[in-house]
């Protein structure tokens, strides 16, 4: 670890977009911990104080600013956005711009913290101790960054059991010994109820599941842009009816939505598996291309995507897909020989063709990256059990990765740093973090020279920095 003797470059060019969030002490602490967040490999509280130098504070300064500093994070998100759209490259495109959402698990060992819950872990197929964070996410051909962004909370179930009775949905008596025979079974009965009955505001307002925080977090979103319609991209776990029919006839916004190869396609022959149509389709293909190669079902489209050219092999028709309706279904393979296996859309956009809504979905996947390179930067590496204190470190790593994407397209300072550093600039997130750690290694250099220049001894400028890296 290299000692803080001087805030990171990049945390003074766009530290003035936050100064008016913070009172003029958490100002610095702001400072301070993004700072860390950035240079140190340990992110918790105690690693990041403890690289500081010059700027010497009590622990206690860095816990307060998570903890009680009176700041709002609705003011300091947007002005996140602000310092975004300050950069040319990095601003919100009208007409190219996507909205993905998605959540991922920030697993914790033990039940010390607030909120926390037992979540299910489909990578490693094992159930965890984790916070679950649900993220709106923007992407387009030059940059990506989360817009919005909000940790599900678990069910409270005195809540909904006193609740839901209010909201007029009478208990089975015959459930109630669930409560204490079975507790498991007794948590189930009532979200399931919540669930059936959400349609009820009364209802719905007792708790929020992962599909209703994105269903408010798409609507603070439209309310606060009117004039956007950015199409919305999601996995096969949010393509459920109801949050299509949301975002359609409720939000009004053009989406793509995932399927999987179980869900069923309504065909005048009968009803069918997607896996079943998609392999009588390749069937029909494979035979039609034998004796003329143009009159293939699966046809070849290309577009770009983050500077790169894609392939795919695409069916694109509009289908009735049980429980959906009308919807514009796409079928892709990567492979020309179909060997592959098939991916399913759909849209709400039936004169849609392959490529767009292709291209629309392949913006997913830059939220998938962010929770990556988030959790680089300390997404879950909190060690703070309080639940404010937790949603506040999210959203100060946010910022983090918002400098790190603004630095990429900022010509201002990337020609600063390649001036002192004599280095090329050009890369992705993870460079510009070693480049800024590069930056915290020059300006301990420049400390280090000043000190023997004026004739001080080495072993006593060494001395506070051993100090921090031994602590």
């Amino acid at each position: 670890m290299i000692p803080i003797v001087e805030f990171p470059a990049i945390v003074e060019h766009y530290a003035h977009y936050f100064e008016p969030v913070f009172s003029e002490e958490a100002f610095i602490q702001f400072k301070r911990y993004i700072s860390g967040l950035l240079v140190s490999e340990n992110k918790t509280i105690t690693g990041i104080n403890q690289l500081f130098v010059n700027e010497v504070r009590a622990q206690s300064s860095l816990n307060r600013l998570l903890m009680v500093s009176p700041f709002s994070l609705g003011v300091l998100n947007q002005a996140r956005l602000e310092m975004l759209a300050g950069v040319p490259r990095t601003r919100i495109k009208p007409t190219r711009g996507v909205l993905g959402l998605d959540d991922t698990l920030l697993t914790h060992y033990g039940q010390g913290f607030e909120k926390i819950a037992k979540l299910w872990d489909h990578v490693n197929n094992c159930y965890v101790w984790s916070h679950n964070l649900v993220s709106l996410h923007y992407s387009d051909e030059q940059t990506d960054y989360p817009v919005k962004f909000q940790l599900w909370e678990p069910a409270d179930l005195e809540k909904l059991e006193k609740g839901l009775p209010e909201a007029g949905i009478k208990l089975k008596a015959s459930k109630l010994a669930l409560k204490t025979e079975a507790p498991v079974k007794w948590r189930q009965y009532l979200l399931g109820l919540w669930q059936r009955k959400q349609n009820n505001p009364a209802v719905a307002a007792l708790y929020q599941s992962k599909l209703s925080i994105g269903q408010a977090l798409l609507q603070q979103w439209v309310q606060e842009h009117p004039e956007l319609k950015l199409p919305v991209t999601f996995d096969a776990w949010y393509t459920q009816p109801a949050f299509c029919r949301f975002l359609n006839d409720t939000l009004q916004l053009p989406y793509v939505g995932t399927l999987s190869k179980s869900d069923k396609v309504l065909l005048r022959s009968g009803k069918k598996t997607l896996g079943e149509f998609a392999s009588g389709l390749k069937k029909e293909h494979l035979a039609a291309i034998k004796t003329n190669p143009e009159k293939g079902v699966f046809k070849r489209i290309t577009f770009r995507y983050k500077g790169d050219e894609e392939t795919y092999y695409s069916y694109c028709r509009t289908h009735r897909i049980a429980t959906f309706g009308k919807q514009r279904l796409v079928i892709n393979y990567r492979q020309a020989d179909l060997t592959d296996k098939p991916v399913f859309y759909i849209s709400n956009r039936r004169r849609w063709q392959a490529k767009g809504i292709t291209r629309i979905r392949r913006h997913r996947w830059p939220v998938e990256v962010y929770y990556e390179e988030g959790k680089v930067e300390g997404l879950d590496q909190y060690q703070l059990r309080d639940f404010e204190g937790i949603c506040r470190h999210i959203a100060l790593v946010a910022v983090v990765y918002s400098l790190l994407r603004a630095a990429q397209q900022d010509t201002v300072l990337r020609d600063n740093l390649q001036r002192q550093l004599r280095i090329t600039l050009e890369g992705s997130v993870p460079f510009w973090r070693r480049a800024t750690r590069a930056d915290n290694l020059w300006h301990l250099a420049l400390v280090i020279s000043a000190g023997l220049l004026e004739g001080k001894p080495l072993a006593s400028i060494m001395h506070p920095f051993i100090q921090a890296v031994c602590a």
